[in-house]
């Protein structure tokens, strides 16, 4: 090992490997869940470091983790407890390499922080979509590893559809340069889609040419109370009715998670929550004007208030008003940490069946573990919802989490496959849910994972242990 480390020094600098004082920046996943050991924390600079560390690194045979900002919540980006892998921490590849303005697109490493790229965009002109509450610290590369998704799903899709191209370095420490900026090639098996979501299983994303879009004139967003799921499904066909592509975002919160948003931040202000079940947020991003977003959205406010879709709404008036709202939303995690042990599930189903679900799963998590409270709220309008379930009041939250999380887990799961959705929506798999996947997933799609795996990665050095289950 001491062999593998000099040489790893000699690569990218002995500055830049790390194997003594505190790594829990590298070693402990964000939420604290996992806390592993790392043979060294090593940083290259460059594309030419990567390959270079991860061709000693396979001539060693040694595995590796790659991390970008460490902001998962799989646990699919710390190293294990052995002290034998490399943490590839690529933090220090941030550049924006271009922006194509004709082109509408734009090429940037894997370490850049996701709202860096949003900024550079902005100003340049253009609008880059992915929007996500840990957007200061997680990274381009983590993005599009675990296919991220965000707010804006709706209408630009997830990490997957915002890509065109990307740089990878193998596991045999071979350079794919596939940075180019078509919207059209059909020159074989796409690649590309085979490295996002793979969370670093497959190589090691380094760089991404990404879509642009223009900057819209107008971005209004409304806050409205919804008497029902069945009402907050209504209001979504509304809204796309109304809006059409204008309709950027359409959150769904519940009257359970707004309180804990209310209870430990309450100089948020929460609107509208303690006489409704539910609460929407949407967002209307209009390329005409001001006059005409806000123009939509009283209009489609006012059919869906006839129609019962909806008891109260707001409009925020300005863009102070608009952040406010959006920063309630995203403090729903931040109160639910603030009020103990979680479990937390990134589901998909298909929007129109998510009512029945969340009415039969409640009920039964009810019947079952009597004193559980849920914590449901998400991106209804692609229809992932973040279906957590908090420990029962009063109780001891470390010992429900060591008693209940796996039998919670598996109801869920079950209920969501009932319902022919997904168990991990945006989230990805990491470690924490390898070994359900066998359960949910088809074999026949395990087999060819596994083979993807076997073929890509021969030494199974990349990231063992995720995704694909042994």
């Amino acid at each position: 090992m001491n062999t593998l480390l000099e040489t790893l020094r000699r690569i990218c600098g002995a500055a830049h490997v790390l194997t003594e004082g505190d790594l829990s920046a590298w070693e402990q996943d964000w939420r604290k869940r996992a806390r592993g050991k790392a043979l060294a924390v090593v940083r290259p600079g460059s594309t030419g470091e990567v390959a270079a560390v991860v061709e000693a690194c396979a001539a060693a045979g040694v595995s590796l983790v790659p991390q970008g900002g460490n902001t998962g919540l799989a646990v699919g980006s710390v190293p294990d407890a052995s002290g034998t892998q490399v943490v590839l921490s690529l933090t220090r590849m941030q550049a924006v390499r271009a922006i194509d303005a004709a082109n509408l697109t734009v090429t940037v490493e894997a370490g850049c922080v996701l709202q860096n790229l949003q900024e550079a965009a902005q100003q340049a002109g253009f609008l880059f979509p992915l929007s996500l509450a840990a957007e200061g610290s997680c990274t381009l590369g983590g993005n599009l590893a675990t296919n991220a998704g965000g707010t804006q799903v709706l209408r630009y899709g997830n990490a997957r559809e915002l890509c065109l191209g990307l740089e990878v370095v193998t596991a045999q420490g071979e350079v794919w340069n596939g940075l180019s900026g078509l919207r059209k090639d059909n020159t074989g098996y796409d690649l590309r889609d085979l490295f996002i979501g793979s969370e670093g299983t497959l190589g090691v994303i380094t760089a991404a040419t990404m879509k642009l879009y223009p900057l819209p004139a107008a971005q209004l967003t409304a806050w409205a109370a919804v008497p029902s799921l069945d009402a907050a499904v209504a209001l979504l066909g509304l809204a796309h009715r109304e809006l059409g592509a204008g309709l950027t975002g359409f959150e769904l919160m519940g009257q359970f998670a707004l309180s804990l948003v209310d209870k430990h931040y309450p100089q948020l202000r929460v609107p509208l929550w303690r006489d409704a079940p539910y609460c929407v947020l949407l967002e209307n991003s209009d390329h005409e004007s001001e006059a005409h977003a806000r123009a939509q959205f009283e209009r489609l406010l006012e059919t869906a208030l006839a129609q019962g879709c909806v008891s109260d709404a707001v409009v925020a008036e300005n863009l102070a008003q608009a952040h406010q709202l959006w920063h309630v939303r995203e403090s729903i995690p931040l109160a639910q940490a603030e009020e103990g042990l979680n479990v937390k599930h990134d589901i998909s189903i298909p929007v129109s069946r998510i009512p029945e679900f969340v009415a039969e799963t409640d009920a039964q998590l009810a019947r079952e573990i009597p004193g559980v409270r849920l914590v449901n709220f998400g991106h209804l309008g692609d229809g992932n919802l973040h279906y957590n379930v908090q420990a029962p009041e009063g109780g001891d939250p470390g010992a429900f989490l060591r008693e209940q999380e796996d039998r919670i887990n598996t109801l869920v799961y079950d209920a969501v496959a009932r319902f022919d959705g997904s168990i991990s929506a945006e989230h990805g798999v990491g470690s924490l849910k390898t070994a359900k996947l066998p359960h949910y997933k088809s074999p026949v799609a395990l087999a060819m994972m596994g083979a993807i795996k076997r073929a890509l990665d021969p030494q199974n050095i990349m990231n063992p242990g995720r995704v694909v289950p042994a």
